[in-house]
Parts: C-alpha cells; sequence; structure tokens
C-alpha cells in the first residue's frame, strides 16, 4: 500500500475521532478500539485492527479526564499502533510499544492546544463586548475545531509517513524543562478538575461517602475497581434499606385512594 495514501487515510480517521463529542456529539467513537477498528476500515485489515484495539482498549480503560486534567493521548496512539501492526505485519503485542511514545505526544499537544484555546476564550469575549458576533463565533466554531483537527491530522500524518522512529526522536528532543513543566501543569490541572467536580457534587449529605471512600482507598490500600465495587454495593443496600417501607406505605395510599366511601363495606 502506497505510504502517502496510507498517512493521509489514517489521519482523517485521526480527525473524525477528534471532533467526536466537540462537532459530531458523543458517538463514541474516541476510543482505542472504535479508532483502532476505522483504520482497520480504511488499510482493509478489520480482524488485525480489532486485535490490536482491543489490547490498547484494556490498557487504556483505566485512563480517565478528571475536569482539565490530561492523560496519555491512547486515542491518537491506538491510531497510529494499529496502522503500524498492519502495515508493518507486526503483533497486536506491539501496538503497545508503539503506542506509549505517540500517547505521550499526543498528551503534550494537547496540553499546549489547550492553552491556546483558552486565550482564543478571552478573544471571544472580546469580540462579543464589541459586538462583532459573527467574528466570535468563527473564532470559537471554526479555527478551535481546526486547531484540534491538525492536532491529529499533522502528527499522525508524520507518523505514518516517516515511521515511529521521527516520533521517538521528537519524544525524546523534548527538553526536560518542558516535560516537567507539562508533568506539573497536568497535576494542577487534576487537583483543578477534581475541585471543580466536587464542587458541583459535593453536598452535606454526600460527604460522609467521600470520606469513606478517600480514607479506604488511603488507608486501606485499595484500588479504584476496588472502590467503586464497594461503592455499588452499599448504594444498593442504602437504596434497599429507603424504599423497603416505602413499598407498603404505597400500596395502602393507593387503597384508600380506591375505597369509595358511598359504597357499602362488607
Amino acid at each position: 500500500m502506497n505510504q502517502l495514501y496510507a498517512a493521509i487515510v489514517v489521519g482523517l480517521v485521526g480527525v473524525i475521532c477528534i471532533m467526536d463529542s466537540r462537532m459530531l456529539g458523543r458517538l463514541s467513537v474516541e476510543r482505542p478500539l472504535i479508532g483502532a477498528t476505522m483504520v482497520g476500515i480504511v488499510l482493509g485489515d478489520v480482524p488485525t485492527a480489532l486485535a490490536a484495539g482491543a489490547t490498547l482498549e484494556l490498557m487504556s480503560i483505566g485512563l480517565i479526564n478528571v475536569g482539565a486534567a490530561m492523560i496519555p493521548d491512547m486515542n491518537m496512539g491506538s491510531i497510529v499502533a494499529t496502522a503500524f501492526v498492519i502495515l508493518t505485519g507486526a503483533g497486536p503485542e506491539a501496538a503497545l510499544t508503539i503506542a506509549v511514545p505517540v500517547a505521550v505526544l499526543g498528551q503534550a499537544l494537547g496540553l499546549a492546544i489547550r492553552m491556546v484555546l483558552a486565550a482564543f476564550s478571552h478573544k471571544t469575549d472580546a469580540l462579543i463586548d464589541q459586538g462583532k458576533f459573527k467574528q466570535a463565533l468563527h473564532l470559537h466554531i471554526i479555527w478551535g475545531n481546526v486547531l484540534y483537527a491538525l492536532m491529529y491530522f499533522v502528527p499522525i500524518f508524520i507518523a505514518i509517513y516517516a515511521g515511529t522512529d521521527l516520533v521517538q526522536q521528537i519524544v525524546n528532543a523534548i527538553p526536560a524543562w518542558v516535560t516537567n513543566g507539562l508533568t506539573l501543569a497536568g497535576n494542577v490541572l487534576t487537583a483543578l478538575g477534581m475541585a471543580l467536580l466536587l464542587n458541583i457534587m459535593l453536598t452535606k449529605s454526600m460527604t460522609i461517602f467521600f470520606l469513606m471512600g478517600f480514607f479506604g482507598a488511603a488507608f486501606l490500600g485499595l484500588n479504584v475497581t476496588a472502590m467503586a465495587v464497594f461503592a455499588v454495593l452499599l448504594a444498593l443496600l442504602l437504596v434497599g434499606l429507603k424504599f423497603r417501607d416505602s413499598g407498603s406505605g404505597q400500596l395502602a395510599a393507593q387503597a384508600s385512594d380506591d375505597y369509595d366511601p358511598l359504597e357499602d363495606d362488607d
């Protein structure tokens, strides 16, 4: 297969994936398994793509964006890795070694793009204050999504056309102060994201459950999966206790509603 053609079509798959939840609604194509399958469709090898995508999906299933926190972009990594697995004939296990450096590069690009988009937001507010609504609309809807599309298309195109060695060299060439700064920014954004979520969701009645989960994870050494299982079981227990007596009360109320005082009682 022509390398230029492969680079273009796989880059376009990346653009479709990054537009998910932005311009296309929530279609769930921004997942490693779905992105890998789309790569398999355009490159003509769906079984290999499914095998690679399933491996990468299992690897990234625990990676969740919390608030504004950034995680390694496994979606970009899976697209590039699946394409290389298909084009080179390597096994699905090779996708992991290819996806990791690309995902790290995607994380750095994502942080940079979001910094630019933050500046766009302030510029859009200024344009709205000046009554320039059309320019504000173009800046927000068109140019913001163009940056997102280029953030995916350009690195994917270069990676497929030039090879993963170039991607690894780019990652290694990033100065330590840049990576350290991005790591620090990511940690701060993680704390900010949690704070924003708690500001919306946390109430007096929910505080006890938050503290139970926090101290359970901190002192009992339980991982997120174990805490989630215990949370579901606790929720089912509390729901059962809350609505245990309400069922009989509801039946009694329904019976009283059906009672007609004009009818003779037996």
